[in-house]
């Protein structure tokens, strides 16, 4: 669990940095178009990218920090054990969601990958890429989900919450 939880926090803060470059190419823009009168026809479309990036590959960060969205009306009133129950009896939801991000984004990488797929816009990169990240952001998230379940189902025995 330990090696699963490491790899989800090396990622996160690997990925994190790339806001930095978010802001950059974003600075770039404004400068470019205020002060020289010569907007980029780049800058938006690759901080979309970059965004996309940031946001399917943090998934498995976000979870292991337990900062996803919940709504815990019903599970605060939970004893510790029966919330790690639920949790369990929903992994399958989990693991139905990761193994689809990792299936069909896998296909949709390996069709766009194999046209060489670019966008429409007059810059035209390769979106293929992109592509890549959403496989490979569920994978990531299936793995961190994986180091969760295992604590669950300790804690669902024991009653104690696991490290």
């Amino acid at each position: 669990m330990h090696t699963l939880d490491n790899i989800s926090e090396w990622s996160g803060k690997v990925i994190s940095f790339l806001i930095y470059l978010i802001m950059l190419v974003v600075l770039w823009e404004i400068i470019a178009r205020t002060f020289f009168r010569a907007p980029t026809i780049w800058a938006h479309e690759l901080s979309t990218f970059l965004f996309g990036t940031i946001a399917i590959l943090a998934g498995a960060y976000v979870l292991r920090h337990g900062a996803h969205v919940n709504v815990d009306i019903i599970s605060v009133r939970l004893s510790l054990r029966m919330r790690a129950i639920v949790d369990i009896v929903t992994f399958t939801l989990f693991f139905l969601f990761c193994g689809a991000l990792i299936w069909m984004g896998a296909q949709l990488f390996w069709d766009s990958l194999m046209l060489l797929e670019r966008t429409q816009s007059s810059w035209a990169p390769p979106i293929y890429p992109v592509k890549l990240m959403v496989p490979l952001g569920g994978f990531l998230l299936m793995l961190q989900g994986l180091a969760k379940f295992i604590r669950d189902f300790v804690t669902a025995i024991t009653g104690m919450e696991s490290i």
